[in-house]
């Protein structure tokens, strides 16, 4: 998603066109998908208002962050910093007292801050945009918060409902946005290959192969393999854009990803539903 949207600025598309197009698009097919499939069905309507509400703030305002972020620094970067978000999940959990500290997960806390300090300076040693570092950083946070209220929120409603409600609330945000400050359309026809590619291929196909997998191997075993996210996006913008990470960021981002996979495995999670609810969002990111 990263690579698609750096190549969507590259046609001129601007942060605002992009949010809106690709939650427009998602939300549209999510919805066509779940109400295909009876997702939607005897849903109450605190789920659905829940649902809504869960993307018009929190899903808008993360996206806002990332994408915000990825229009100043290396898709890299934020791919690497944004992957901070499943161990700052496990902090929250403990500060609200659904989860309880254990040495492992200590560790695990201490070696994601060295790791992205290591990353951090070595982005420092080259070309510095501070405030996109600062938006790289407010979407882990956000999407903490996000997953948190989620989790406790949204315990029984089917993911795919889910998934199509937050699309079509951050959706409304963003449209409601264009319509007081309005949106640029008019950029390069390549642009909308590009978005059409964010909202197809990373997060509609993301979220439904994501939900397929957990199916079938549960949730400890796809939220491991959900770590390779950022090597693919660093992978790919290495070949697409010429992105290079120094040897230092190499070694920080393998010791954030270390801290997620200290986490997460084995992965019998406090909170049941987190594999569930972050999955329904971050197939974007996260994926």
């Amino acid at each position: 998603m990263a690579v698609f949207g750096k190549l969507a600025y590259d046609a001129g598309v601007s942060v605002d066109a992009l949010l809106l197009v690709r939650f427009g698009l998602a939300g549209v097919l999510l919805l066509g998908i779940a109400l295909a499939r009876g997702a939607l069905r005897n849903l109450p309507r605190r789920a659905v208002i829940t649902g809504l509400a869960m993307g018009a703030f929190g899903y808008a305002a993360q996206s806002t962050f990332y994408f915000s972020a990825l229009a100043r620094i290396d898709a890299s970067l934020v791919a690497l910093i944004l992957y901070l978000y499943p161990v700052l999940v496990m902090v929250g959990a403990i500060a609200l007292r659904r989860e309880r500290a254990s040495r492992r997960r200590v560790w695990a806390l201490v070696v994601a801050l060295a790791g992205i300090g290591l990353v951090l300076s070595g982005a420092i040693s080259r070309q510095f945009d501070v405030l996109g570092v600062v938006l790289a950083l407010g979407a882990p946070i956000v999407y903490t918060c996000y997953i948190l209220v989620g989790d406790s929120l949204t315990a029984d409603v089917p993911p795919l409902a889910l998934t199509a409600l937050v699309c079509t609330g951050a959706f409304g945000t963003f449209g409601i946005l264009s319509m007081f400050r309005g949106t640029d359309l008019t950029f390069a026809p390549i642009g909308w290959l590009w978005l059409a590619a964010v909202a197809l291929v990373s997060t509609v196909a993301a979220i439904l192969f994501f939900f397929a997998g957990m199916a079938r191997v549960g949730p400890s075993v796809a939220s491991i393999l959900s770590i390779f996210e950022p090597v693919v996006t660093v992978g790919a913008a290495a070949l697409v854009f010429g992105e290079q990470l120094g040897a230092t960021q190499w070694l920080g981002g393998a010791l954030v990803l270390s801290a997620v996979l200290i986490v997460q495995w084995p992965a019998r999670q406090s909170l049941p539903e987190l594999s569930r609810t972050s999955g329904a969002a971050t197939a974007d990111l996260t994926v």
